[in-house]
């Protein structure tokens, strides 16, 4: 009988014990037997082993007794130098840094099981996770190990074609826009696991995505360059141009942002026009009162504190890695969504997303989800509501789809509680199958509105794009979500 790979067996943990793969000498004895080992697996915390064991190299008891035996914080800032100043950095090409992972969900039920929800779905926040964790093996091949990298920006994820049946998948990446400065573009994708020799068709990417990257010194936590980009080919071209559009626009939409300017004539005349729309709900002699479908954004709000715990650890032990930020902010907000629209959400795009502090081992993170905009819209100037008529002679003309995008804010605190620090901003987007909106009171609830009206104009021009780049607006059957 032929003996299954070790890359197909899933370890199975019980407290400190473990299944040894490397013990089970068959398929039939893998099903039917479970021996137990003392050695604890360096699978620690739901991510993809092949991930896991590229970034989690030390047990946490060795790491936290090494620091205490040395009477200093690793993730503070020492002072002293770490990277050298007159280190060289050749330009690398972008095929130095690439890097591809097989998650044998089909081969492995084991596997499989780690990965899916209580409908039998896959569980996306679990392959963001797995992304990040692969951004950060494909940033460590770019820069080398004597630098500290971490997760600065999620561009966008994006769902190209929804996967529809179980299989195996390949995560796939390369470091794709380099300039010699700090930070790095890395540009991934998900697609059906090709047959040996064969090559990812354009049908078979299931999600891309892109992360920004910072290396910092590990001694004085301030940026360090890296290596340059060598860009060859016209594809590679075409990569990096993209990476520097991102880029700007990155700039660009700092220097647009509503902390920094009020909003145009369009968004203030929303803004008024929603503030009359209130007036007329609450007057008296007025018989129009609000709808039952619309919330207010104030009743949308989920929030949910955890203490975060050593499994969840960056490479460098004391601090938790992004992947798992986004792993528990998509679910929050998928949450925060069905509860809205009391259905179940499909999603949509991660819109780009900062990480904006560290979250220690140890501390308690917050993260609080609010549905900021529908579409659909409760007033919206482009788009007058349909009338009875139309209704009446179009019954689609009632659009009961709508898109949510729900935005997620998270916060760290010492146990203690004597400090907070904000750690990063998400934004989301789902579909759901139900006529729903949100109205702001607040101003502050307002310029929320008005960025997520801003971001959702941007998930439509990505729905409506070209072809080979248009992104499923979450109208069609899946497997994931």
């Amino acid at each position: 009988m032929a003996k299954l790979p070790v890359s197909s067996l899933r370890h199975l943990r019980l407290g400190a014990s473990a299944v040894k793969p490397s013990r089970l000498v068959g398929a039939q004895k893998c099903i039917n037997t479970r021996k137990f080992s003392n050695s604890a697996p360096t699978c620690t915390d739901g991510v993809f082993r092949d991930l896991t064991e590229a970034r989690i190299q030390t047990p946490w008891i060795e790491a936290l007794r090494k620091k205490q035996r040395n009477g200093e914080d690793p993730s503070k800032e020492s002072g002293i130098p770490q990277v050298p100043a007159d280190r060289k950095l050749e330009p690398k090409r972008m095929s130095d840094s690439y890097h591809r992972v097989i998650l044998p969900l089909a081969q492995d039920p084991w596997l499989l099981d780690t990965y899916l929800n209580s409908s039998g779905h896959i569980r996306l926040g679990t392959i963001f996770m797995d992304l990040d964790a692969l951004s950060g093996v494909i940033a460590y091949k770019h820069t080398g190990e004597e630098v500290t990298t971490v997760t600065a920006a999620c561009d966008r994820i994006t769902i190209r074609n929804p996967l529809t049946e179980i299989c195996d998948l390949e995560y796939s990446g390369q470091v794709t826009y380099a300039t010699g400065r700090s930070s790095m573009e890395i540009s991934l994708q998900v697609a059906k696991a090709p047959k040996g020799g064969e090559k990812v068709q354009e049908k078979d990417v299931l999600m891309t995505c892109t992360f920004t990257m910072v290396s910092l010194d590990p001694g004085t936590k301030k940026p360090v360059n890296v290596n340059p980009l060598h860009v060859e080919t016209e594809e590679e071209k075409r990569l990096f141009a993209q990476g520097e559009e991102n880029s700007k626009r990155r700039k660009e939409l700092k220097t647009k942002s509503l902390i920094k300017h009020t909003p145009n004539d369009e968004e203030s005349d929303i803004i008024h026009a929603m503030w009359q729309k209130q007036l007329q709900w609450h007057d008296p002699n007025d018989p129009l009162r609000r709808p039952a479908n619309v919330q207010l954004m104030s009743a949308t709000r989920l929030q949910t504190a955890s203490i975060m715990q050593p499994q969840y650890r960056n490479r460098h032990h004391f601090m938790i890695f992004g992947g798992f930020l986004l792993k528990q902010t998509f679910e929050l907000a998928f949450c925060c969504a069905a509860s809205f629209a009391h259905t179940r959400p499909t999603f949509v795009s991660l819109d780009p997303s900062t990480f904006q502090n560290p979250v220690p081992v140890g501390s308690v993170l917050y993260m609080t989800a609010t549905v900021v905009y529908t579409d659909p819209a409760v007033v919206d100037p482009n788009r007058p509501p349909p009338s009875s008529d139309q209704e009446a002679q179009d019954p689609s003309a009632k659009k009961k789809r709508t898109r949510v995008q729900i935005r997620v804010d998270s916060k760290v605190r010492n146990v203690e509680h004597g400090e907070t620090k904000p750690t990063g901003q998400f934004n989301y987007t789902f579909t759901v199958d139900a006529d729903v909106k949100v109205m702001p009171e607040s101003y502050t609830e307002f310029m929320l509105y008005i960025d997520a009206r801003r971001r959702a104009g941007q998930v439509q021009a990505s729905i409506e794009g070209p072809v080979g780049g248009r992104v499923d607006p979450g109208e069609r059957e899946r497997v994931m979500e």
